[in-house]
Parts: C-alpha cells; structure tokens; sequence
C-alpha cells in the first residue's frame, strides 16, 4: 500500500497532516523550537547578561560565573536519572517539567539582590535545560533516527545555534530600553510558550510506539520490499545496540567521555566569556554582541551540511577535525586586536561549534546505538560534568586575578589537544554477539 493512502495511525497527533512524511520529522520540527529557546541558558547568550549585571549589581566576575558552574553540575548529576526516564518513558513529560521549572526560575531571575540568589535561580534553569531539554532532544532524535541521524540532530542542534544568533538581539534590545530583569521576564514567557506547549502536542518516545521504524519505515516494509532496491521509507540499516553494563566495559566510552568533558571545558568556557573578553580588550558593548551573533549564525549555517557529513564520515573524524579548529579559533581570539579578527574567530569558532554541535550528539548513539543511549550517555553525564562545568569558573577567577584572559585561554588549547588525542585513540567497538533488529 502507498504510504500516502495509508489510514493515519490512531497515535498520531491530528496536527501533523502530513500522512506522507515520516511523523519524526513533525518531532524534529518541535525540537528545534525548544532548542531555540533555550538558548539564555547557554554560553553565548547567558554571557550577554555579565556586564549589566556588573554594572548593577557590582558583583565580580567570578561570583555571576559560579552560577553557570553550579547549574552546568546540577544538570550532569541530574542526567544520571533523566537518561534512565528518557529510555523507559520519552522525552515529552520530561522537557515539559524541565520547561517549568526553567520559566519559574528566570521570573526568579527578575527578582534577585544577593548573589546566592542568582546561583539558585539560573543553576536550577540551567540544570533543567542541560539535563531535561538538551539531554531529551539528543535521545529523541538518537530513537527516531538511524540512516538520517546526520540531518535529524542538525535540525535539533541547529535550534540551539539559530537561538544563539537571534537571542542575543532580542536579549540586547530589552535591556537597552529596560534592564537585564526584564529580559529574563521575557525569556520565562517564551518559554512557556514556545518549550511546553510543542512538547506537549507533539513528542513521543520512539517510532515503534506509534506503529512506525526510524527513519520512516513500516514494519511490513521488511517483507513486502524484500526484493525490491530501497527507498528512503524503507528500513535498510541494522543498528548494534550496547546494554550500559556493555558499554562500560568497552575503552571507547571512557575516551569519548574524556573527549567530551575537554570539549566541554574548553568550548562553554569560551561561548561564556568571549564577549567580554573582547570588552576587556576595548570593544563596545553593541560591537561584542554582534560577534556573539557572528558567531552563533556561522554555527547555526553549519550544522545541516555537518550533520549530512556526518551520514557519510564517521563521526570520530569530525571531532578530531573540531578539535583542530577550536586551536586555531583560540589563537584568533588571543590576537583580536580589531574587529575584523574578532569576525574572522565568530566564524571559525562558529563553524567549529556547529561541527561539535553535530559530532557530540551523535557519538554515543553511533558508537553504542539506540536502544539504551539515554542510559548510557545519562551515566557519562556526571563523569563529564566533573571537569567541564568549571571551565567558565576557572576562566572567571584567573581573569579576576591576572587582568586578562591570555592565561585561561592557553589552558584551553591544551584541552583541545587532549580532546584530539582522546579521540584519536577511540577507536569504535565491537558487540561480540551477533546483532539484532532495532
């Protein structure tokens, strides 16, 4: 039967209509638009609040950096459990929770006078968005896609890099005619809007669960197409899937994780100060903004063609290749002496992190497939969490002390030379039994 005569499944939401495409991408639609608006929480927009906040509140660098610290270790802690939930009942309750908690937290946000205040208020968004938002996207997309995982993740990936590069203009233009309070007002209202309400209407856990296969396919596509060559609606991939006991005991996952968590140390780290490590250098404050754009929109025009790379390179190679560009973006920044550098570091860190973007969400599912990626990528989230989240502290307090950033940026290209060589010896695993169907 054409798959565009079929009866609609009594599973799927009457607001698709779309019976000939594959219901996962209605599901990608939505995760882009959460992971648009989740931006605030992460590096690059978050950095946009640090010098109004300076300027109000006369706090230090280091105090406003240990919130992002704190909530980047609540939300690894909390992905521990979180991965275990995405696997057994999907992400939708979970990023509507996760939304709720990271509205009420921003309206905290607008009422804040100490700094222990702040800490609570944007780690417990930042946690919810790390560990229910971000950690739900990358599982739903793992579960829904196989074949296409490349362009599906960049589709989920590029909310969050094109919410980078519109947030910051919208972020700009609030606390130009009001203040930073009020910008995080607006920002608890979209996501209420703009998180939940998508989630809510059309998420759901796996394809099977609605009578459907990854990628597009029906289950009685296996016999009835048998002989025939495949077509894009036809399940031609079978995936190994790792139990978490399994992936522990292989080598690779302990060398994606200590790829990741330098990644993370260095990349978030630098998404978080970059702005005002150019204001320190003598930048305007509306010249550093648009780098921040600069940045976020060469990263969010790079995921699509990084994430259809990545269907036709394995995703190992990727991340040696992000690594090798984060070097040399750092070296840009440490010599950003005028604008046009600073651009030229926008666009290369950006094309970098669009690249990471991509490689970082795919490596766990590609290395130990589908079938247990929440587990197991919840598990690593602690061990990465280790390290990583006080990348932007660390940077915060030797900026403190020393008057610049030349130190903290040195240490970082040591990570990214620790990230090289991690991945470099990562060499994928192997399922001593034989495989079976997703």
């Amino acid at each position: 039967m054409d798959k565009d005569q079929r009866p609609r499944h009594p599973k799927t939401p009457m607001l698709w209509p779309f019976k000939g495409v594959h219901y996962g991408w209605a599901i990608m639609g939505a995760l882009f638009i959460v992971s648009f608006i989740q931006a605030p929480m992460f590096g690059p927009v978050a950095a946009i609040f640090i010098q109004p906040i300076e300027d109000e509140m006369g706090w230090s660098r280091t105090e406003i950096t240990l919130a992002f610290t704190l909530g980047s270790i609540a939300g690894a802690l909390a992905s521990l459990i979180v991965g275990r939930l995405l696997d057994r009942f999907g992400s939708r309750v979970i990023i509507v929770v996760a939304s709720i908690i990271m509205a009420v937290s921003m309206v905290g946000l607008y009422t804040v006078q100490q700094p222990w205040q702040f800490w609570l208020y944007f780690g417990a968004a930042r946690a919810a968005a790390m560990a229910g938002i971000q950690l739900g996207v990358m599982v739903t997309t793992a579960n829904w896609f196989i074949r296409t995982r490349g362009r599906a993740t960049a589709v989920g990936g590029g909310g969050l890099r094109a919410g980078q590069a519109v947030m910051p203009l919208l972020i700009l233009a609030i606390i130009t005619a009001y203040s930073w309070r009020e910008a995080y007002l607006v920002a608890a209202a979209l996501s209420i809007v703009f998180i939940l309400v998508p989630a809510a209407l059309f998420l759901r856990r796996r394809p099977e669960d609605m009578g459907l296969l990854p990628d597009g396919g029906w289950p009685e596509q296996s016999t009835e197409n048998a002989s025939q060559s495949p077509t894009p609606t036809t399940p031609t991939v079978v995936e190994r899937s790792f139990s978490l006991r399994e992936a522990i005991h292989t080598r690779a996952l302990w060398l994606v994780i200590l790829t990741i968590m330098a990644g993370h140390f260095g990349q978030t780290a630098v998404n978080f100060h970059m702005a005002v490590s150019l204001q320190d250098r003598g930048m305007s404050y509306g010249l550093t903004v648009s780098i921040v754009s600069i940045f976020a929109a060469s990263s969010a025009l790079s995921v699509l063609p990084a994430g259809l790379l990545m269907e036709r390179v394995h995703v190992r190679y990727g991340i040696i290749a992000v690594s090798l560009m984060f070097v040399g973006s750092i070296l840009l920044l440490m010599s950003a002496e005028t604008y046009a550098i600073a651009v030229a570091f926008g666009v290369l860190f950006g094309v970098a992190s669009g690249l990471w973007t991509i490689t970082q969400r795919l490596v766990f599912a590609n290395y130990f497939g589908r079938r247990n990626v929440g587990s197991i990528r919840g598990f690593a989230e602690p061990f990465m969490g280790v390290l990583s989240p006080f990348g932007p502290l660390l940077a915060g307090i030797l900026r403190d002390a020393t008057g610049d950033y030349n130190l903290v940026f040195t240490i970082f290209i040591g990570m990214f030379v620790v990230m090289l060589t991690a991945m470099v010896l990562a060499i994928p695993p192997k399922l001593t039994e034989a495989p079976s169907p997703v």
